[in-house]
C-alpha cells in the first residue's frame, strides 16, 4: 500500500475496495464485512492509494450520501448495486 498507510489489504483485494469505495450502492457496511475495514480505514486507504484530487472527487462523491450507509439508505434501496449493473451484454455482428 502506498505512501505510508499501515490499513492491511492485499494487493488482489485492493482495486475491489476501491471499486467498492467508488459505487454508490456498495455501502460501507459490506465493505467492512467483505474486508473488514471501518468507514474510516476506508477513507485511509483512499487517501493513500488515489491521487489527492480523485480523493477530493470521492470524498465529494460519498460524504452525506444516503446509499453509502445502510442506516440511511431509503427502503427502495434493496440492492447493493443497480439492476443493469454486471449484465452480459452481447457484441451486435455487422
Amino acid at each position: 500500500m502506498g505512501k505510508g498507510c499501515k490499513i492491511k489489504v492485499r494487493d488482489d483485494e485492493m482495486s475491489r475496495v476501491i471499486e467498492m469505495a467508488w459505487e454508490d450502492r456498495t455501502p460501507f457496511e459490506a465493505i467492512n464485512k467483505a474486508f473488514s475495514l471501518s468507514e474510516r480505514d476506508i477513507i485511509l486507504l483512499m487517501r493513500s492509494e488515489l491521487k489527492q484530487g480523485a480523493f477530493r472527487l470521492w470524498r465529494k462523491r460519498v460524504s452525506g450520501r444516503k446509499t453509502k450507509h445502510l442506516m440511511l439508505r431509503p427502503a427502495s434501496v434493496l440492492r447493493g448495486h443497480c439492476p443493469t449493473q454486471y449484465k452480459v451484454r452481447s457484441k451486435t455482428k455487422h
